[in-house]
């Protein structure tokens, strides 16, 4: 109980800090204002003989100093303010949680099998449903489209302008037939567009060379 020490008149004041070394949390009693160590207290478990807490009050405890050569003593420790002795206690707490927390990891390390395994299999019964958004088609989208005539070879094959002259037709082929008409004009008009002017083939020559000087009168 911490009534029944002198609280008034304590043996020693200073700072608390705790450190941690492997697996073994250090309670540590300072000189405030030089550092020097007073005396410490190894806890390998918490809560445990090394730390207990008092009955009549939250800010006082009971730790177990040790100075190395063996010799052990058990000293009456308090807080003056209450937050204080709440950090001391979450200190040793979260020590020994990561404490355990190494082990559990080490042993799933020698033991994989042993480890919970994780099922993402569908139970019996078990359905899904997917919302996919702006996947329907729209009605009329693909009817408004109209190919655009194309050629042999990806070509494409526009129409003549209106009221334009027609070109010279093409085979599927790319070459232009082997025979076409001669063009027709009117009389008086001359034949200005050279894609309608087809050159012609050169006539025979005739076996007689002075046949229209013979019919020439005289």
């Amino acid at each position: 109980r911490a009534a029944e020490w002198q609280l008034d008149q304590p043996a020693w004041s200073g700072r608390l800090r705790i450190t941690a070394k492997g697996k073994v949390a250090f309670i540590k009693l300072e000189d405030k204002t030089s550092g020097e160590l007073f005396a410490q207290a190894p806890v390998e478990q918490f809560p445990g003989i090394a730390v207990e807490s008092v009955t009549d009050s939250s800010r006082y405890f009971v730790i177990r100093i040790e100075d190395g050569n063996g010799r052990r003593a058990f000293i009456g420790v308090g807080f003056v303010d209450r937050g204080d002795a709440f950090d001391f206690n979450v200190a040793l707490q979260d020590h020994f949680k990561w404490v355990r927390q190494q082990g559990e990891l080490a042993r799933q390390a020698e033991n994989p099998e042993q480890g919970p395994k994780l099922d993402l299999g569908f139970k019996e019964g078990q359905t899904i449903k997917l919302n996919i958004a702006n996947m329907k088609k729209k009605e009329g989208a693909t009817g408004n489209t109209r190919p655009r005539p194309t050629g042999l070879g990806g070509l494409s094959l526009l129409p003549p302008p209106p009221g334009g002259k027609s070109s010279t037709p093409v085979c599927p082929s790319g070459e232009r037939p082997a025979s076409l008409s001669a063009p027709t004009h009117l009389p008086g008009t001359p034949i200005t567009d050279s894609l309608l002017s087809w050159p012609q083939p050169p006539a025979a020559p005739s076996t007689d060379l002075w046949g229209d000087f013979a019919q020439a009168p005289g």
